[in-house]
Parts: C-alpha cells; sequence; structure tokens
C-alpha cells in the first residue's frame, strides 16, 4: 500500500469514529433537552462557539498569510483552508439555536423587555428578526469570503499561474478586515447580549484574537501529524515549527494584552452595570476557573515560548499547543457558561457531550475537506522566496 493510501485510510477510519461519536453525543443531548431545555440550549451554544471559532479562524490565519507570505503559512495551508471549507455545517449548526432563543436570551422574551428600561432602549437592535438578518449577512461575508480564497488557490495549485497569488493577496486584505468587523459584532450578537445590561467595546476584539490563538494551537497539533506525510514532509523545517511557535507566543500576548485592558478599564471604573460581568465570574469555583486561565493561558505559555530551544523542538511545541487548545476551551466556557447562573459554579453533563458532539461532526467534515486536497502540492510563486529566506534564516 502506497504512502497515499495508508493515509487515506488512517483518515477514513479517524473521520468515521469522530462522527459515530459525534452522533452519539448530540443524541445524548437530544435526550437531555426533554429533562432540561434550557440547560441544554446552554451547552449547545457554548459548544457550537468553540468549534465555529476554528472554522473561521482557520480562514482568518489563512487570510493573514496571503496577506504576509512566509514559509509557515505554506505548511499549514492545507489545514487551513479544509477548516475554513467547515463553515457550511457550521452554518446548519447554528440554525437550531433558533429554537433556543427565549432559553438564550433575556431580550428576546417580549415579557422582560416591557419592563426593562435598558432592554427597551436597546430593543431597536437586540430583536430576534434583526439578529438573524444580521447573521445571514455574516455568514455571507464569510463564506463568499472563504469560497473566493479557496477557489483561487485551488487554481493556482492548479496552473501555478502567478496572476492568481495577485488575485489572492488583493483579496486577502479586504476579507481580513471583513472577517475583524462582522466577527466583532457577531461575538457582541451571541455572546455579549447573552448579559445584555453590560457592554464592552473591546469584547469582539478578545473574540478575534482568542480564535486565532486557537487555530494556531489546532495547526501545530494537525502538522505535526502529517509532517511524515507528502508533501508537508518534502517542505517542513525546523524553522518554520520555530515560526509557528513565535506566532503562538504573539497571539499569547495579544489575548493577555487585551483581555488584561478590558478588565481594567472596567475595574478601574466601578460602575455597576459594568463590574458585574467580572463579579459573576470571580467569585466560587468561577474564580479558581480565573486563576487557572491566568496561569495556565498566560504565564506558562509565556514562558516556555520565550525560550528558542522549545519552539525548535516540535514534539514539546505540539504538547504546548495542545495545553492550549485546552485553555481555550476553558476560557470560552468561563466567558459564557456564568451568563446563566449568575455566580454559582457548576458543570452540566451536557457542557461535556455538546461539544463532544459538535466536534465530532466537525472532524468528521473537516477530515473529509482535508482528504480532498491534503495530497496535493502547492503549486505558489511565493513558496521558493518564502523557503530560501527560511532556509537562509
Amino acid at each position: 500500500m502506497s504512502q497515499s493510501e495508508q493515509l487515506q485510510s488512517q483518515l477514513n477510519r479517524i473521520q468515521k469514529l469522530a462522527l459515530i461519536v459525534g452522533v452519539a453525543a448530540l443524541a445524548l443531548c437530544g435526550i437531555g433537552v426533554t429533562l432540561n431545555k434550557a440547560q441544554f440550549f446552554q451547552s449547545y451554544l457554548f459548544g457550537y462557539l468553540f468549534w465555529f471559532g476554528i472554522a473561521v479562524g482557520c480562514f482568518s490565519v489563512v487570510a493573514l498569510h496571503h496577506l504576509v507570505g512566509g514559509g509557515w503559512g505554506f505548511v499549514i495551508q492545507r489545514i487551513l483552508e479544509a477548516g475554513s471549507r467547515t463553515l457550511p455545517l457550521m452554518l446548519i449548526l447554528f440554525l437550531p439555536i433558533f429554537f433556543g432563543m427565549r432559553e438564550l436570551y433575556l431580550w428576546a422574551r417580549p415579557e422582560a423587555v416591557v419592563g426593562d428600561e435598558i432592554l427597551h432602549q436597546k430593543a431597536p437592535y437586540l430583536n430576534v428578526p434583526f439578529f438573524w438578518i444580521r447573521a445571514v449577512f455574516y455568514f455571507a461575508v464569510w463564506g463568499v469570503s472563504i469560497y473566493l480564497l479557496n477557489k483561487w488557490s485551488h487554481e493556482q495549485d492548479r496552473t501555478g499561474y502567478p496572476l492568481i497569488t495577485q488575485k489572492i493577496e488583493k483579496l486577502a486584505g479586504p476579507a481580513l478586515a471583513g472577517y475583524v468587523l462582522t466577527m466583532s459584532f457577531a461575538a457582541f450578537d451571541w455572546v455579549m447580549s447573552l448579559e445584555p445590561h453590560w457592554f464592552s467595546t473591546i469584547f469582539g476584539v478578545i473574540f478575534v484574537v482568542g480564535q486565532g490563538l486557537t487555530t494556531l494551537a489546532f495547526a501545530i497539533i494537525g502538522v505535526k501529524l502529517l509532517e511524515d506525510r507528502e508533501p508537508i514532509s518534502g517542505v517542513i523545517q525546523t524553522k518554520h515549527f520555530h515560526d509557528l511557535g513565535n506566532l503562538m507566543f504573539a497571539f499569547v500576548l495579544l489575548w493577555a494584552y487585551v483581555s488584561f485592558s478590558q478588565f481594567f478599564i472596567i475595574w478601574s471604573g466601578n460602575l455597576p452595570e459594568e463590574i458585574t460581568w467580572y463579579m459573576h465570574r470571580l467569585h466560587g469555583g468561577w474564580g479558581v476557573m480565573a486563576m487557572v486561565i491566568v496561569i495556565f493561558h498566560f504565564f506558562v505559555p509565556f514562558s516556555l515560548l520565550l525560550l528558542r530551544k522549545t519552539k525548535q523542538r516540535s514534539k514539546v511545541l505540539v504538547k504546548i499547543a495542545g495545553a492550549m487548545f485546552f485553555m481555550r476551551f476553558v476560557d470560552l466556557f468561563w466567558t459564557v457558561a456564568p451568563n446563566f447562573n449568575h455566580g454559582k459554579f457548576g458543570i452540566h453533563w451536557m457542557d461535556i457531550l455538546a461539544p463532544i458532539g459538535i466536534g465530532g461532526l466537525w472532524i468528521a467534515m473537516f477530515l473529509s475537506q482535508l482528504k480532498s486536497r491534503a495530497l496535493m502540492p502547492l503549486h505558489d510563486p511565493r513558496m521558493a522566496e518564502a523557503f530560501a529566506a527560511s532556509h537562509h534564516g
């Protein structure tokens, strides 16, 4: 059996297992609807946001690569493109949230809006029809950008025509800017409005940076698993792991900066309508989780990624990426879950099964997309220059 056939066989087995696990986990969550409808939608939203973040994060990082270039992007490009092409699945999986609007969002309950002056003032923006109109617009922007980037990348691989590279580079900048803007508003709509009396203008940026960080951790794990397979094995170098480690280090610093900026501004202002959000997350078990995030989401990876040898040893770097991937999961849970229990710490069994179920479907879709082009060589005119620079460095 050839190496290509072996890889296809391995990916087929993993895809089948992921699909079975995903369907089974969601089926159990479906039973949970009859037991606790509100909890089902709360857990479903959390699980959805995590995997959705990787899908659009893959799009943003590949757009960043096309914009700035560099050898690091070529070694993970196949993984990122495959991840971005899971957006149609995430669009379908977003639809069930329609049936849980009242359970998730206070502003979606007319009786609550009538008796609340703040919700009444925000009603022109926070209302169910406009919420879904905006969601359609967001997905349209992401979908068109992802479609064009993948279409032109495929044409480039097939023909090697230099002018296609220029088209991709011209699209990458506006696509990345469009992603930051629309994802910021999506974060306001889908997450920040869970606690509609609270607001933060930097909240969307924190979400965008977090998605980039999750995606980089995922890509490092993926490229490590495929480093012995063509076409990655023919181009991957220690330098590329070092570059990916540096990029993840930069995202860790950026996440810490924007997260602390939000905390410092709100805490120093000490306004009741603002500080409540943190009060719900800094007491009891949520406070312990916050400390775990500070230590293992920032201080530990910051200290490890400062070391050059850490980033050049791929086995060590992939362990850091795996830990960061898990901590992104913890950080998102800390952000979303306290909106529903107002400071009372708790983890429901559906908080575990819903992300597993959605993740199983996502991984199955991702592997399906990866298999379709995983073994195709890249034909990008910028590759020779980028890899020559990496080798010289």
